[in-house]
């Protein structure tokens, strides 16, 4: 049988129709959340200094009473915060903030994003039908998965009642950008795999290292509007908080929040990546007759792994805590980012199945 009797040109073509779709719609999305910021609450961001001092209770002075001659001391209340020097900062309203047409906006957009998940993954399954395999075989392919696996990941969160539509706006700029390079830069005709590729740790290990990237790209994200959202506490204690970007920043969630949140999720996944590297070397073995040969793509994936690996040590030592960790965290995603573009299309190896 040859490549091309192998390969099911419709549903490859449908599969092209259902992406360029998909992107269609994710774009009304993008503008929805556009929309959903714009038209969002104008949160009061010109408090000051002594107004934002004033959320966090202030430390009780100890007294001391007598009692029939008997002096008995008063104990203040203790405030517990989850980092030394961390700001008591509620959380902001969200994007729509409490304006009944920003919310509108944000509901259109999250349909939207519902609808362009449905159509992006159909192309996906489509793709993978068309030639009966998994639909990952090559960059374009790889993109595309990754792109939908992050949506998924987004769409799970607001499933489980977790505040992050805030990410919608992000979320939806990533993958238009994802899916425009996959179409039209690293695009591949569907086709049969290498010989090397044919085992069922494509399944296995590839699956693993998606979900891990999508899972990372909500970590990054979070962390980034962290580092937003603290500057604008910043500025916000000093009376400095003014404009169109503070009044965005002021409806995210309280930089604790960001920074908690992007730690738990980078944490979760460590262990996934992990498995990922340790699979990849199994099959290794089975295909190429060693564990590790220092490939590329190897050596950058353990470089990410040791990346993350310190950052999560780095939040368990006092002195790493807030920016510091979160610009580690930064880098860590970098060199997943790197591993996958960079390594596949600078460099060459046994990994070298970019197909562009």
């Amino acid at each position: 049988m040859t490549l091309a009797a192998a390969t099911n040109e419709n549903l490859a073509h449908v599969s092209n129709v259902l992406i360029y779709s998909a992107m269609a719609v994710y774009t009304l999305a993008f503008l929805a959340h556009i929309a959903e910021w714009v038209f969002g609450s104008r949160s009061a961001v010109g408090r000051t200094a002594a107004a934002l001092t004033a959320e966090a209770p202030a430390r009780p002075a100890v007294t001391v009473k007598k009692a029939g001659g008997t002096a008995v001391l008063e104990r203040p209340e203790v405030i517990t915060r989850a980092a030394p020097g961390s700001r008591d900062v509620p959380d902001g309203p969200g994007a729509a903030g409490t304006s009944e047409k920003g919310d509108l906006y944000g509901r259109i957009a999250v349909s939207l994003t519902v609808l362009a998940f449905a159509l992006h993954a159909g192309g996906v399954l489509t793709r993978a039908l068309s030639v009966q395999r998994a639909p990952w075989g090559n960059m374009y392919e790889f993109s595309t998965t990754f792109g939908m696996t992050a949506v998924a990941v987004y769409l799970g969160l607001l499933a489980a009642k977790k505040n992050v539509r805030w990410l919608g706006l992000p979320l939806t700029t990533s993958i238009l950008l994802d899916l425009g390079l996959a179409v039209s830069v690293l695009y591949t005709d569907s086709d049969q795999l290498v010989p090397a590729l044919h085992s069922y740790w494509l399944w296995i290990h590839v699956s693993c290292a998606i979900i891990s990237g999508a899972a990372l790209w909500v970590g990054a994200t979070s962390t980034l509007f962290y580092l937003f959202r603290d500057g604008h506490e910043v500025r916000l204690a000093e009376g400095r908080a003014t404009g169109a970007w503070d009044n965005a920043l002021s409806r995210l969630p309280s930089a604790a929040t960001l920074d908690k949140f992007a730690y738990r999720i980078n944490a979760t996944v460590f262990p996934l990546w992990t498995f990922t590297i340790i699979a990849g070397a199994i099959w290794a073995e089975a295909a190429w007759g060693r564990y590790w040969g220092w490939d590329p793509k190897e050596v950058w994936s353990f470089i990410t792994w040791v990346a993350y690996a310190c950052y999560l040590h780095a939040r368990a030592t006092a002195g790493w805590k807030g920016r510091k960790a979160a610009y580690l965290a930064l880098l860590a995603f970098a060199c997943y980012l790197f591993n996958y573009y960079g390594v596949n299309i600078l460099l060459s190896g046994k990994h070298s199945y970019a197909g562009v």
